[in-house]
């Protein structure tokens, strides 16, 4: 069962052994988005992943991309104006590429793209029409609190712990030994984590075998 905002908040009170006078909700609250921003940093775990379909404005060059978006992963475009045509990922260059690619402001089928902005995507050709477009991306982590459960506060509990009580006792300046102590736990959760996102759930044992651990098997 995963743990509760409420009772996480006391379990970092607990384990730092102050009470919410030192540690207020808010302050906690800005230690897990802290952590869950580092994770997402650090791994590139699947529950980041998202898709969203949407379309060129035709003789616009801009796509505009939804308001959780982080990263792209990968851009397609459809031949027609509906996702039932062909789709064609478009490739991904620099703004400068595509300023020169473009330079006479031709329309078509788009088939390179750049950011342009935090919140725009810039390509070229510019689109004749409304072409439907899926985007592939990586959204800002969601964030745990009195509403809402994340995957990570249901399934990596203890990695979410550590990387608060590092902050936690960071911010209370001490004991450095308890700092050392979470910031090791971290660091492993971190590389557990990573190992099953990163590789096990990218493997599949029929194309890629079973992961297999060497054991010392010494001469009798």
């Amino acid at each position: 069962m995963a743990i509760t905002h409420s009772n996480f908040l006391t379990q970092v009170r607990s384990f730092t052994e102050v009470d919410a006078n030192v540690l207020s909700d808010t302050l906690i609250d800005q230690f897990i988005r802290n952590t869950e921003i580092d994770i997402a940093g650090k791994v590139d775990y699947d529950d980041l992943r998202k898709y969203a379909t949407s379309s060129f404005n035709a003789n616009k060059r801009y796509l505009v991309m939804p308001a959780d978006f982080l990263v792209v992963r990968s851009l397609q475009v459809f031949s027609t104006t509906d996702q039932t045509g062909t789709r064609t990922f478009m490739e991904k260059r620099d703004t400068s590429f595509i300023t020169e690619f473009n330079s006479s402001g031709s329309t078509g089928s788009p088939k390179y793209y750049a950011n342009w902005d935090e919140n725009n995507l810039v390509v070229a050709p510019t689109p004749d029409q409304a072409y439907a477009v899926q985007l592939n991306y990586i959204i800002n982590p969601p964030h745990f609190d009195s509403t809402t459960s994340t995957y990570i506060s249901t399934y990596q509990e203890a990695m979410l712990l550590y990387g608060v009580m590092i902050e936690a006792f960071s911010y209370l300046k001490g004991p450095m030994d308890m700092y050392k102590l979470y910031q090791t736990r971290y660091d492993s959760a971190i590389e557990a984590f990573a190992l099953q996102q990163m590789g096990r759930r990218r493997r599949a044992e029929y194309d890629d075998g079973v992961p297999r651990v060497k054991v010392p098997s010494p001469s009798p």
